[in-house]
Protein backbone atom coordinates (compact mmCIF):
# COMPACT_ATOMS: atom_id res chain seq x y z
CA UNK A 1 0.00 0.00 0.00
CA UNK A 2 0.93 3.75 -0.77
CA UNK A 3 2.21 5.68 1.86
CA UNK A 4 -0.05 8.55 2.49
CA UNK A 5 1.37 12.12 3.10
CA UNK A 6 1.07 13.09 6.50
CA UNK A 7 -1.41 15.77 8.11
CA UNK A 8 -0.42 17.91 11.84
CA UNK A 9 -2.16 19.54 14.24
CA UNK A 10 -0.39 22.92 14.30
CA UNK A 11 -1.46 23.60 17.60
CA UNK A 12 1.54 21.49 18.87
CA UNK A 13 3.41 24.17 17.67
CA UNK A 14 1.39 27.77 18.62
CA UNK A 15 0.45 26.48 22.07
CA UNK A 16 1.95 23.68 23.04
CA UNK A 17 2.20 21.91 26.32
CA UNK A 18 5.34 22.32 26.76
CA UNK A 19 8.68 22.15 25.02
CA UNK A 20 8.86 19.02 24.54
CA UNK A 21 5.76 18.93 22.64
CA UNK A 22 6.37 21.86 20.69
CA UNK A 23 10.21 20.78 19.60
CA UNK A 24 8.27 17.12 18.59
CA UNK A 25 6.05 19.15 16.51
CA UNK A 26 8.77 20.69 14.62
CA UNK A 27 10.71 17.22 14.00
CA UNK A 28 7.67 15.68 12.51
CA UNK A 29 6.76 18.22 10.41
CA UNK A 30 10.76 18.63 9.49
CA UNK A 31 10.72 15.12 8.99
CA UNK A 32 7.45 14.87 6.76
CA UNK A 33 9.18 17.45 4.50
CA UNK A 34 12.58 16.09 3.70
CA UNK A 35 10.60 13.17 2.62
CA UNK A 36 7.54 14.60 0.86
CA UNK A 37 8.12 17.98 0.41
CA UNK A 38 3.89 18.28 1.40
CA UNK A 39 2.03 18.24 4.15
CA UNK A 40 -1.15 18.86 5.83
CA UNK A 41 -1.96 21.27 8.75
CA UNK A 42 -5.16 21.20 10.50
CA UNK A 43 -6.74 23.64 13.24
CA UNK A 44 -4.83 26.09 11.85
CA UNK A 45 -7.64 28.65 12.92
CA UNK A 46 -8.68 30.19 9.89
CA UNK A 47 -13.01 29.63 10.22
CA UNK A 48 -14.36 27.69 7.33
CA UNK A 49 -17.13 30.64 7.21
CA UNK A 50 -14.51 32.78 5.92
CA UNK A 51 -13.39 30.43 3.28
CA UNK A 52 -17.02 29.60 2.01
CA UNK A 53 -17.10 33.85 1.54
CA UNK A 54 -14.21 34.13 -0.44
CA UNK A 55 -15.11 30.64 -2.32
CA UNK A 56 -18.30 32.47 -3.18
CA UNK A 57 -16.82 35.77 -4.40
CA UNK A 58 -14.39 33.73 -6.46
CA UNK A 59 -17.43 31.59 -8.06
CA UNK A 60 -19.27 34.70 -8.37
CA UNK A 61 -16.09 35.96 -10.53
CA UNK A 62 -15.74 32.92 -12.70
CA UNK A 63 -19.37 32.66 -13.72
CA UNK A 64 -19.57 36.06 -14.64
CA UNK A 65 -19.82 36.43 -19.39
CA UNK A 66 -16.26 36.20 -20.99
CA UNK A 67 -16.23 39.80 -21.65
CA UNK A 68 -16.81 41.07 -18.33
CA UNK A 69 -13.81 38.77 -16.84
CA UNK A 70 -11.72 39.70 -19.89
CA UNK A 71 -12.06 43.71 -18.92
CA UNK A 72 -9.36 42.83 -15.76
CA UNK A 73 -6.57 41.17 -17.99
CA UNK A 74 -3.49 42.98 -18.02
CA UNK A 75 -1.69 42.20 -21.43
CA UNK A 76 1.88 42.02 -21.07
CA UNK A 77 1.39 42.13 -16.97
CA UNK A 78 2.68 38.41 -16.57
CA UNK A 79 -0.27 37.73 -14.99
CA UNK A 80 0.81 39.64 -11.53
CA UNK A 81 -2.65 41.04 -11.12
CA UNK A 82 -6.15 40.45 -11.92
CA UNK A 83 -7.29 38.05 -14.49
CA UNK A 84 -5.43 35.16 -16.52
CA UNK A 85 -7.77 34.00 -18.99
CA UNK A 86 -8.36 30.11 -19.79
CA UNK A 87 -5.14 28.32 -21.88
CA UNK A 88 -2.67 30.76 -21.16
CA UNK A 89 -0.21 29.37 -18.57
CA UNK A 90 1.89 26.04 -19.10
CA UNK A 91 3.54 23.75 -16.81
CA UNK A 92 7.68 24.04 -17.75
CA UNK A 93 8.59 21.66 -20.38
CA UNK A 94 4.82 20.72 -21.40
CA UNK A 95 3.37 21.25 -24.95
CA UNK A 96 0.22 21.74 -23.36
CA UNK A 97 -1.22 24.21 -21.75
CA UNK A 98 -3.02 24.13 -18.43
CA UNK A 99 -6.94 23.90 -18.35
CA UNK A 100 -7.71 26.68 -15.97
CA UNK A 101 -8.30 30.49 -15.83
CA UNK A 102 -7.20 32.02 -12.29
CA UNK A 103 -7.34 35.94 -10.29
CA UNK A 104 -4.09 37.16 -9.39
CA UNK A 105 -4.66 38.79 -5.27
CA UNK A 106 -1.16 40.73 -4.24
CA UNK A 107 0.05 42.02 -1.25
CA UNK A 108 -1.42 45.54 -0.55
CA UNK A 109 1.50 48.52 -0.60
CA UNK A 110 1.74 52.05 -0.02
CA UNK A 111 2.21 53.90 -3.56
CA UNK A 112 5.55 55.30 -2.87
CA UNK A 113 6.98 51.57 -1.05
CA UNK A 114 10.12 50.78 -3.08
CA UNK A 115 8.56 47.84 -4.37
CA UNK A 116 5.76 49.06 -6.14
CA UNK A 117 7.77 48.74 -9.94
CA UNK A 118 7.61 44.79 -9.51
CA UNK A 119 4.58 44.75 -7.22
CA UNK A 120 1.82 46.31 -8.92
CA UNK A 121 -1.63 47.46 -7.12
CA UNK A 122 -4.07 44.81 -7.20
CA UNK A 123 -7.48 44.84 -9.65
CA UNK A 124 -10.98 44.28 -7.96
CA UNK A 125 -13.83 43.39 -9.89
CA UNK A 126 -16.27 46.05 -9.66
CA UNK A 127 -19.29 43.32 -10.11
CA UNK A 128 -18.25 41.21 -7.17
CA UNK A 129 -18.47 43.77 -4.52
CA UNK A 130 -17.52 41.40 -1.74
CA UNK A 131 -14.19 39.84 -4.16
CA UNK A 132 -11.68 42.17 -2.29
CA UNK A 133 -12.75 42.14 1.66
CA UNK A 134 -13.01 38.62 1.21
CA UNK A 135 -10.17 37.64 -1.06
CA UNK A 136 -7.90 40.11 0.80
CA UNK A 137 -8.81 39.09 4.19
CA UNK A 138 -7.98 35.14 2.96
CA UNK A 139 -4.81 36.33 1.62
CA UNK A 140 -3.42 37.85 5.10
CA UNK A 141 -4.79 34.81 6.74
CA UNK A 142 -2.94 32.40 4.88
CA UNK A 143 -0.11 34.98 4.73
CA UNK A 144 0.17 34.49 9.05
CA UNK A 145 -0.34 30.52 8.61
CA UNK A 146 2.52 30.41 6.31
CA UNK A 147 4.69 32.58 8.64
CA UNK A 148 3.99 29.84 11.01
CA UNK A 149 4.79 26.75 8.80
CA UNK A 150 8.22 28.52 8.07
CA UNK A 151 9.12 29.04 11.97
CA UNK A 152 8.65 25.67 12.19
CA UNK A 153 10.50 24.76 9.38
CA UNK A 154 13.46 26.89 10.52
CA UNK A 155 13.70 25.15 13.60
CA UNK A 156 14.04 22.59 12.40
CA UNK A 157 17.70 23.17 10.24
CA UNK A 158 19.37 25.18 12.69
CA UNK A 159 17.94 28.19 12.10
CA UNK A 160 16.06 30.93 15.07
CA UNK A 161 12.16 30.78 14.66
CA UNK A 162 12.15 34.17 13.65
CA UNK A 163 14.40 33.85 10.67
CA UNK A 164 12.07 34.33 7.77
CA UNK A 165 10.38 37.18 9.71
CA UNK A 166 12.00 40.52 8.14
CA UNK A 167 12.72 37.98 4.67
CA UNK A 168 8.77 37.98 3.66
CA UNK A 169 7.47 41.02 5.48
CA UNK A 170 6.92 42.71 2.14
CA UNK A 171 7.09 39.39 -0.03
CA UNK A 172 5.39 39.15 -3.30
CA UNK A 173 3.32 36.90 -2.23
CA UNK A 174 0.29 35.92 -3.88
CA UNK A 175 -3.31 34.08 -3.69
CA UNK A 176 -4.62 32.91 -6.75
CA UNK A 177 -8.20 31.66 -6.42
CA UNK A 178 -8.37 28.85 -9.88
CA UNK A 179 -11.70 27.72 -11.87
CA UNK A 180 -10.77 24.40 -13.75
CA UNK A 181 -13.90 24.73 -16.23
CA UNK A 182 -16.63 21.54 -16.73
CA UNK A 183 -15.46 19.55 -20.21
CA UNK A 184 -18.84 18.87 -21.42
CA UNK A 185 -18.75 16.96 -24.38
CA UNK A 186 -16.10 15.32 -26.05
CA UNK A 187 -13.23 13.60 -24.70
CA UNK A 188 -11.84 14.39 -21.48
CA UNK A 189 -8.43 15.29 -21.23
CA UNK A 190 -6.73 13.50 -18.30
CA UNK A 191 -4.85 16.35 -16.91
CA UNK A 192 -6.17 19.98 -15.59
CA UNK A 193 -2.63 21.54 -14.83
CA UNK A 194 0.56 19.50 -16.20
CA UNK A 195 3.29 18.13 -13.54
CA UNK A 196 5.22 20.82 -12.23
CA UNK A 197 6.74 22.60 -9.01
CA UNK A 198 5.84 25.57 -7.40
CA UNK A 199 8.60 28.43 -7.79
CA UNK A 200 8.24 30.02 -4.15
CA UNK A 201 8.91 29.23 -0.51
CA UNK A 202 6.33 27.36 0.23
CA UNK A 203 2.25 27.01 -1.33
CA UNK A 204 -0.92 27.12 0.88
CA UNK A 205 -3.79 25.05 -0.43
CA UNK A 206 -7.06 26.34 0.38
CA UNK A 207 -9.73 23.49 -0.74
CA UNK A 208 -7.72 20.46 -1.39
CA UNK A 209 -10.45 18.45 -0.28
CA UNK A 210 -11.45 18.36 -3.89
CA UNK A 211 -10.38 15.28 -5.85
CA UNK A 212 -7.29 15.75 -8.48
CA UNK A 213 -4.26 16.64 -6.32
CA UNK A 214 -1.63 14.11 -7.35
CA UNK A 215 1.91 14.34 -5.46
CA UNK A 216 4.85 12.42 -6.91
CA UNK A 217 6.84 10.02 -4.23
CA UNK A 218 10.53 9.74 -4.61
CA UNK A 219 9.68 5.93 -5.73
CA UNK A 220 8.20 7.38 -8.95
CA UNK A 221 4.28 6.86 -7.87
CA UNK A 222 1.54 9.38 -8.35
CA UNK A 223 0.32 9.69 -4.87
CA UNK A 224 -3.17 11.56 -4.36
CA UNK A 225 -3.55 13.91 -1.51
CA UNK A 226 -7.34 14.56 -1.16
CA UNK A 227 -7.50 16.57 2.18
CA UNK A 228 -9.89 16.59 4.55
CA UNK A 229 -12.13 20.03 4.54
CA UNK A 230 -10.91 21.47 7.46
CA UNK A 231 -7.34 20.83 6.34
CA UNK A 232 -5.22 23.17 4.47
CA UNK A 233 -2.14 21.20 2.29
CA UNK A 234 1.30 22.67 2.85
CA UNK A 235 4.58 22.62 -0.19
CA UNK A 236 7.69 23.58 -0.18
CA UNK A 237 8.82 25.61 -3.54
CA UNK A 238 11.85 25.94 -5.69
CA UNK A 239 13.29 28.69 -3.93
CA UNK A 240 12.71 26.89 -0.52
CA UNK A 241 14.68 23.95 -2.57
CA UNK A 242 17.21 26.17 -3.70
CA UNK A 243 17.79 27.63 -0.33
CA UNK A 244 18.01 24.82 1.84
CA UNK A 245 20.19 22.88 -0.71
CA UNK A 246 17.24 20.67 -1.13
CA UNK A 247 17.12 19.53 2.38
CA UNK A 248 13.59 20.74 2.07
CA UNK A 249 12.40 18.68 -1.72
CA UNK A 250 10.42 20.68 -4.11
CA UNK A 251 7.81 18.04 -4.99
CA UNK A 252 6.64 17.67 -8.29
CA UNK A 253 2.53 17.31 -8.09
CA UNK A 254 -0.13 17.80 -10.65
CA UNK A 255 -4.19 17.94 -10.82
CA UNK A 256 -5.75 15.55 -12.65
CA UNK A 257 -9.09 14.69 -14.15
CA UNK A 258 -11.43 12.99 -11.28
CA UNK A 259 -13.14 9.39 -12.61
CA UNK A 260 -17.02 9.00 -13.94
CA UNK A 261 -19.22 11.77 -13.69
CA UNK A 262 -17.06 14.32 -11.42
CA UNK A 263 -14.82 14.80 -14.71
CA UNK A 264 -17.83 16.69 -15.74
CA UNK A 265 -17.43 19.44 -13.00
CA UNK A 266 -15.97 22.63 -12.22
CA UNK A 267 -13.45 22.97 -9.91
CA UNK A 268 -12.49 25.36 -7.64
CA UNK A 269 -8.78 26.03 -5.54
CA UNK A 270 -7.22 28.81 -3.93
CA UNK A 271 -3.09 28.43 -3.39
CA UNK A 272 -1.27 30.76 -1.83
CA UNK A 273 2.26 31.30 -3.68
CA UNK A 274 4.62 32.91 -0.11
CA UNK A 275 7.85 34.38 -1.53
CA UNK A 276 10.28 36.18 0.11
CA UNK A 277 11.09 40.03 -0.07
CA UNK A 278 11.90 41.00 -4.04
CA UNK A 279 15.42 41.98 -2.64
CA UNK A 280 16.15 38.67 -0.60
CA UNK A 281 19.33 37.10 -1.94
CA UNK A 282 18.77 33.04 -2.45
CA UNK A 283 22.06 32.15 -1.19
CA UNK A 284 22.51 28.19 0.19
CA UNK A 285 22.75 28.22 3.73
CA UNK A 286 25.59 27.33 5.37
CA UNK A 287 23.36 24.71 8.18
CA UNK A 288 21.97 22.95 4.54
CA UNK A 289 25.66 21.86 3.65
CA UNK A 290 27.57 18.58 4.00
CA UNK A 291 30.17 16.95 2.73
CA UNK A 292 27.12 14.27 1.67
CA UNK A 293 25.15 17.31 0.19
CA UNK A 294 27.56 20.11 -1.10
CA UNK A 295 26.32 23.41 -2.54
CA UNK A 296 24.51 22.52 -5.46
CA UNK A 297 24.45 26.34 -6.00
CA UNK A 298 27.50 28.49 -5.99
CA UNK A 299 25.66 31.41 -7.38
CA UNK A 300 23.15 33.25 -5.28
CA UNK A 301 20.28 34.85 -7.14
CA UNK A 302 17.50 37.58 -5.97
CA UNK A 303 14.05 36.43 -5.24
CA UNK A 304 13.01 38.61 -7.96
CA UNK A 305 15.18 38.08 -11.02
CA UNK A 306 14.61 34.24 -9.83
CA UNK A 307 10.59 34.81 -10.41
CA UNK A 308 11.04 36.65 -13.70
CA UNK A 309 13.27 33.59 -14.73
CA UNK A 310 10.43 31.24 -13.99
CA UNK A 311 7.54 33.36 -15.39
CA UNK A 312 9.37 33.09 -18.24
CA UNK A 313 9.63 29.35 -18.87
CA UNK A 314 5.23 29.16 -17.95
CA UNK A 315 4.63 31.57 -20.44
CA UNK A 316 3.37 34.07 -18.23
CA UNK A 317 6.11 36.58 -19.53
Amino acid sequence: MTSQIPTFDIRRFTHPGDAAERQAFVDDLGAAYREWGFAGIRNHGIPQAQIDAAYAAFRAFFALPKDAKMRYHVPGGGGARGYTPFGIETAKGSQFFDLKEFWHIGRELPDDAPQRDVMPPNLWPAEVPEFRSAGYGLYQALDALGSQVLSALALHIGLPADYFADKTDHGNSILRPLHYPPIPEGDIPNIRSGAHEDINLITLLVGASAEGLQVLSRKGEWVPFTADADTIVVNIGDMLQRLTNHVYPSTTHRVVNPPGPNARQPRYSVPFFLHPNPEFLIDVLPSCVTPDNPSRYPEPITAQGYLEERLREIKLM
